[in-house]
């Protein structure tokens, strides 16, 4: 697993506004989770669930961006990367690779 970060305070909010605003449930806690820095800076939480379709919760304090990979090998080459930030008029992006 390889991870970058610059930046993003609050970035779970954004992701999870849509269950405070359609009425729906909040998701179920996820139940293994590790600090991936020694700062204690970047918090990344996960689960998965009988049919084994992984859940992933990420809290980094920063400033502007975020971005996390996958892979086999733990290299960035041949990973799927997924970036989110916020913009400084306050709109999100959110994108897969």
């Amino acid at each position: 697993m390889a991870f970058l970060f610059s930046g993003i305070k609050g970035m779970l909010f954004p992701l999870f506004f849509p269950y405070f605003c359609s009425g729906q449930p909040a998701p179920p806690p996820l139940r293994f989770s590790v600090f991936l820095d020694p700062s204690n800076m970047v918090y990344l939480c996960w689960d998965h669930d009988e049919q084994e379709l992984m859940s992933f919760e990420l809290r980094v304090h920063t400033t502007g961006w975020v971005a996390f990979g996958f892979s086999p090998h733990g290299e960035l080459p041949g990973s799927d990367i997924v970036i989110g930030g916020v913009f400084p008029n306050g709109s999100i992006y959110f994108s897969v690779s």
